[in-house]
């Protein structure tokens, strides 16, 4: 067979592997072949959900499991030698890899991606690829490791059977991690996205300098005994008895690899400064979790234990690196070595998209000030002024506001088949979680009838609360469903299930904002989960327009030198309590109101005012989505949808062009959905039953729109049938019912002919016979797409 005749596969197996095996690469460890690196964007069709294209390298080559050193992309003969190159190039920018090659099977085109200034490129002969110890020699020249730095670099990772493998992002920042270390970096900061990894990457970071012997006793420091306490039972579950928890002021100083709640070894006056019964120097490696809780800030507890262990090399994990005039992650740790964005996480498919419902009440909009003289459910007299929505929950209640939420958001869980679906409720206090729960419990009886768990409130200071929490983490758990909270719940919490985020507390900071959404983030297919919705009361998600809200680090400008409340919140209480439950105490110290004694006038001012006869409701709501780049629409679905189609098709005629030309119009509309174009929404707004050809002339080109079913009707005007014998013409007239009814994509899936309105035509294959077989059946199909789109 003649060269240019081979398929890419062919080219692969009879030219490009057998070269990289007489190089000397071993087929076995060395060489992968169609290797998938991501797992396609989610794309969300109303409660239809589809995957995107994948990425996927034609080969990756490694020098150890652990160190890809080379990208190789192929094509057929019918290609030139460099013409996967810049599809290459993109992948090994990807994935972080030094050496890159195109090859059609005649030679090899390399880029050497570590030559700073000189030749970068050159062509290979095919019998002349480098040697696996070539290629890392060329690396370690580029790195500049020594034969100790050497060592510590190749160690391998922690390898379970059939246990996980680092995604391609996490072995980036654990291999760009061991280098820096390697080379003598003290301090280091990784910024990778709620949901992403960030405590496994943490564990192949210490595994690897561990096993090696570059560090030999480790702290990781986190906030909240949750955080300590899964990490354990998780991802360090390896280390086994040489693992073990600070809980006391009895220290053991027997283990290796140390874990702390950070208040339980420095915050309180009962464990106040037990890190110094360990000397100095007695660590090699610090890592701190969630490091923009406080770390950073020179007086802080962190910042103590940062500077008293500052012989350890040190490592930063965060979601949302903290720059403000007084905290600074970026001045301590210096420059993420690696940043892995939430916008990054969706776009690879390994984190949930979102979608957004704006509710807009009445006495949000329009602000409430009570009568002169007008006092509250309890007596007291309200001040007179006017209230807003930054006071409701705060200084005022609005008692009938916090029912209204609870309804709405119920009646949209009742009417979208998604009662069971996991919701966290985020309320201004541990007082007002506890009023929601209330209204929620009184929305939902019946379920909370069947199991009193239905509806819980989660906050720091309830014990029965607090032991159901694994509860609702836990996948296969049913209960609890409906969650109130306040803090306790923004951080740590890997809620894998969690399909509703309903937001009723004013949020201002964008690190919290970035860590609620996180709760979301989390994908789980075997339990339904693929998608998150958030229902907004308080226009929080506005946020959304944050330059900075795709992931990459926050900049916080102050010009005073204060720190919001929310972005500086200190964290106190020691072991066994947990943290970042900070709401103000009011009434009795409890968050509820006093009690008054025996009626009589009241003259002090309460925390909050209760008003319980001021009706409240729904004035608008609105359903915002997200385009490829996870920025929020703010903009009408039509006038985004013109925009960017228009900048795929600059004419109707190119347009027009494009859909003719290609046979599977499917393939076309894929294509538009990847790119952010919303096609099944579109079609409620313009509230017609038109497929996707007519959505995209009649929004995008300002065409007169036709029903599927005018289409179809015109077709059958035109006698186009008449041309088939009438065997043939019944399944074609078939067809056109099944576009009138259901679009073209329908039609040209041969699969179609399996439903069981074509049964009565017999088989598969028996209908592609009254054809006169498969090859004149696909071009019946072909004429008659052409006709349905004949004007």
């Amino acid at each position: 067979m003649n060269k240019k005749d081979l398929s890419e596969r062919d080219i692969c197996s009879k030219y490009i592997t057998p070269s990289l095996i007489n190089a000397g690469w071993d087929l076995e460890r060395q060489i992968r072949e169609e290797v998938t690196f991501t797992d396609g964007r989610i794309i969300v069709r109303k409660k239809m959900v589809t995957r995107g294209e994948r990425k996927r390298a034609d080969y990756i080559l490694y020098y150890k499991s652990n160190l890809p050193l080379a990208v190789i992309e192929a094509k057929d003969n019918k290609h030139f030698v460099g013409a996967g190159m810049q599809q290459a190039l993109e992948y090994a920018r990807i994935l972080d890899i030094p050496f890159v090659y195109s090859s059609n099977g005649d030679a090899f085109l390399e880029h050497d991606r570590t030559i700073q200034e000189g030749k970068k490129e050159r062509e290979i002969p095919l019998d002349q690829f480098p040697f696996p110890e070539q290629l890392w020699e060329r690396y370690k020249k580029a790195k500049g490791f020594n034969q100790e730095e050497e060592e510590i670099v190749t160690q391998e990772y922690y390898f379970e059977q059939d246990g996980k493998t680092p995604r391609y992002y996490q072995r980036i920042a654990i291999n760009r991690t061991i280098e820096a270390i390697a080379k003598g970096q003290k301090r280091i900061l990784l910024v990778m996205a709620t949901g992403t990894g960030k405590t496994y990457t943490a564990f192949q970071i210490i595994y690897r300098l561990w096993k090696s012997r570059a560090k030999k006793r480790i702290l990781f420091l986190a906030d909240r005994n949750i955080l300590v306490d899964q990490t354990m039972a998780n991802d360090f579950k390896y280390f086994g008895d040489k693992m073990t928890k600070i809980t006391n002021r009895k220290i053991d100083k027997a283990h290796e690899i140390y874990l702390a709640l950070y208040q339980g070894i420095s915050g309180t006056e009962e464990f106040k400064n037990v890190y110094k019964q360990f000397s100095q120097d007695f660590f090699d490696l610090v890592i701190i979790d969630e490091c923009h809780r406080g770390s950073a800030k020179e007086d802080s507890a962190w910042r103590e234990i940062l500077e008293y262990f500052h012989p350890a090399t040190q490592i930063g994990l965060t979601a949302t690196p903290k720059e403000t005039k007084d905290v600074s992650n970026i001045e301590y740790f210096g420059e993420p070595i690696y940043t892995y964005s939430l916008k990054q996480g969706i776009e690879d498919g390994f984190l949930a998209p979102y979608k957004v419902i704006r509710v807009l009440l009445d006495r949000d909009a329009e602000g409430y000030r009570p009568e002169k003289g007008k006092r509250d459910k309890y007596g007291f007299e309200i001040e007179d002024r006017e209230y807003n929505i930054k006071d409701y929950d705060k200084n005022l209640v609005l008692e009938k506001r916090t029912e209204a939420v609870a309804k709405k958001v119920s009646d949209y869980l009742k009417n979208n088949n998604s009662r069971f679906a996991k919701s966290i409720f985020f309320c201004v206090d541990i007082e007002h979680a506890e009023r929601m729960r209330q209204a929620l419990v009184n929305e939902n009886s019946d379920l909370v009838v069947e199991n009193s768990k239905y509806v819980m409130r989660i906050t720091g200071d309830n014990e029965e609360g607090k032991a159901e929490l694994d509860n609702f983490i836990d996948p296969a758990s049913k209960y609890p469903v409906l969650v109130t909270t306040s803090k306790l719940m923004t951080t740590g919490v890997d809620a894998q299930t969690c399909q509703f985020i309903i937001l009723d507390a004013n949020i201002n900071s964008m690190i919290e904002f970035k860590q609620i959404i996180g709760r979301g983030t989390r994908i789980r297919e075997d339990y339904g989960k693929q998608y998150f919705t958030i229902i907004d009361f308080r226009g929080v998600t506005k946020l959304f327009a944050d330059p900075d809200f795709d992931g990459d680090p926050v900049i916080v400008k102050t010009t005073n030198g204060d720190i919001p409340v929310e972005e500086d919140e200190e964290v106190s209480g020691g072991e066994g309590e947990f943290e970042g439950e900070h709401e103000p105490e009011t009434g009795n110290g409890e968050g509820f109101p006093p009690e008054i004694p025996g009626g009589g006038s009241i003259s002090e001012t309460p925390a909050k005012y209760y008003v319980n006869d001021v009706p409240v409701k729904v004035i608008h709501e609105r359903v915002y989505y997200y385009d490829k780049d996870g920025k929020l629409i703010t903009e009408t679905l039509m006038a985004y949808t013109k925009k960017n189609i228009r900048n795929e098709f600059k004419t109707l005629d190119e347009f027009l062009a494009k859909w003719k030309e290609t046979e599977r119009k499917e393939a076309i509309i894929k294509e538009l959905e990847e790119r952010g174009i919303l096609l099944e929404e579109l079609k409620d707004e313009v509230g017609k039953d038109l497929d996707p050809f007519d959505l995209i002339c009649h929004v995008a080109f300002d065409m007169p729109p036709l029903t599927r079913q005018e289409r179809a009707n015109n077709v059958k005007k035109r006698n186009y049938f008449t041309k088939y014998g009438e065997s043939a013409r019944e399944v074609l007239e078939a067809l056109l019912e099944k576009y009138a009814d259901e679009g073209i994509e329908n039609i040209e899936n041969l699969e179609i002919l399996k439903v069981p309105e074509f049964k009565k035509f017999g088989s598969p294959i028996e209908i592609v016979k009254r054809f006169g077989g498969k090859k004149k059946y696909l071009e019946a199909i072909k004429e008659l797409q052409e006709e349905i789109y004949t004007a």
